[in-house]
């Protein structure tokens, strides 16, 4: 059973537990979970593996905040080429391909950990109060150590972008 952190942020101001590690940089990527595409398709972490990547867990890409950082990691994203971002969330794979067409998002990749619920307590961001995942952001080099986390410390605030992008351009 994957141990819970108390009070590890908060969600409008309120204390929230997560379940899994906090993670840090220099931590080897968790490994083991799997996620779904937008088509359906299990997504795993040896699929991610080897990649110069950003991964996002956001709470749902149907809120005003959510939707914001996603889009402006989708615009920023041409400023780090060669860096895969990648957003996960617990929303239906169907509702996020909805969500990216309808956003006109198409350099990030959104997955679902909906199905096994595997993701969020390997990576540390589940919030089961609210069956949904705290937003964080790591950035992960191609020898698939962390090089920066943020657990954002009100789940209905945004992330610190520069910082994320800064790690990201270091790569």
């Amino acid at each position: 059973m994957p141990e819970t952190r108390k009070g590890a942020i908060n969600w409008k101001g309120n204390p929230m537990d997560l379940i899994g590690p906090g993670l840090k940089a220099g931590d080897q990527a968790p490994t083991d979970w799997t996620v779904v595409g937008n088509d359906m398709s299990a997504v795993s972490a040896k699929d991610l593996a080897g990649q110069k990547r950003i991964v996002l867990t956001v709470p749902s890409l149907d809120t005003a905040v959510c939707d914001t950082e996603t889009r402006r990691f989708n615009q920023d994203a041409t400023s780090v080429p060669g860096v895969k971002i990648w957003v996960i969330s617990a929303d239906l794979p169907f509702a996020q391909k909805r969500w990216c067409g309808a956003a006109g998002v198409s350099n990030v990749v959104t997955l679902s950990d909906y199905k096994d619920r595997a993701f969020g307590p390997a990576w540390g961001t589940f919030a089961p109060a609210k069956g949904l995942h705290a937003r964080a952001v790591f950035v992960i080099g191609a020898d698939d150590v962390i090089r920066h986390v943020e657990y954002v410390a009100d789940a209905t605030t945004e992330p610190d972008y520069a910082a994320a992008l800064q790690a990201a351009k270091a790569l």
